[in-house]
């Protein structure tokens, strides 16, 4: 189930955003080119190859959306790609993962060792980039979004061992280790692309809501093959259908929130593309 929708979600992502895709790839070899003598220049080319973009691709919609595109916004766009990256390479070791994007996971291609230092060379590399742009403000959020990411997932490694998951750890634990990533997203994109106060606070609350979204669809499709949170919540339940379909509320209920930020914008073409990639995350389980 979890492949038809992955192949479902990638298709409508190369139809409609592959202009966006082909931008952010660019610059995604731009920034290695950087790197051209480095030890990790082909690991992580292996580790971003095949990914779906879908954090940059908000993040310059967000910029469309109350500016334009700049360079700052495709180095920015790079940095969220590369934040997400860094938490797959740590989160497939932690999961024991034997497959990602179709593939052998990072750990299992390069190692534990070199896995674990590709982590490190990959915050220096977002650093690099916050420090090229000298934005208090991008940076104060991209470290928020690293540091979040961690604790999202050091909390659930500690719920894994509890006997009385709730749906409110579930959340939180997706608002920090999935959600944030979006969050931040689209609250860079706006700042750089030189947004108002309030229109950065309406793509931010879109991004938070979308990647709710977007990981409650995620674990549905995927709920027999992963022991997460949400399998907890089911096997403690006496009736599972009770918890999808809390599960199928709760996906709807943060698409629509998602949806209700966008549209204080103004319109454009951006944000029906923002609104289109919620439609993506409404694909019926």
């Amino acid at each position: 189930m979890k492949v038809l929708y992955r192949k479902n979600l990638e298709a409508n992502l190369i139809a409609n955003y592959s202009e966006y895709v082909k931008k952010i790839n660019s610059a995604l070899d731009t920034e290695l080119d950087l790197y051209s003598k480095s030890e990790f220049k082909e690991p992580l080319k292996y580790a971003l190859s095949e990914g779906k973009r879908i954090r940059p691709i908000i993040l310059l919609l967000s910029s469309e959306c109350v500016g334009k595109i700049n360079d700052s916004a495709l180095a920015l766009a790079c940095a969220i790609e590369f934040l997400h990256t860094e938490s797959i390479i740590h989160d497939d070791i932690i999961d024991n993962e034997t497959v990602r994007r179709r593939k052998d996971p990072f750990y299992i291609k390069y190692g534990y060792n070199t896995s674990v230092l590709t982590g490190d060379f990959v915050l220096g590399l977002i650093l690099n980039i916050a420090s090229r742009i000298n934005h208090q403000k991008i940076t104060k959020n991209l470290a928020t979004a690293a540091m979040l990411m961690s604790e999202g997932e050091i909390i659930e490694t500690r719920l894994e061992t509890s006997e009385d998951v709730t749906f409110n750890d579930y959340l939180k634990v997706i608002e920090y280790k999935t959600a944030i990533a979006f969050e931040t997203a689209c609250r860079l994109g706006a700042i750089i692309a030189g947004g108002t106060d309030k229109e950065i606070e309406y793509l931010a609350s879109y991004g938070k809501n979308v990647g709710i979204a977007y990981q409650i669809r995620d674990d549905l499709h995927d709920w027999k093959n992963e022991d997460k949170l949400f399998n907890f919540i089911i096997k403690k339940s006496t009736d599972p259908r009770d918890v999808f379909n809390h599960m199928d509320e709760l996906q709807k209920e943060y698409s629509e929130l998602a949806l209700s930020s966008i549209r204080k914008l103004n319109d454009c073409n951006a944000k029906s593309s923002l609104e289109t990639l919620v439609m993506l995350t409404k694909t019926k389980v």
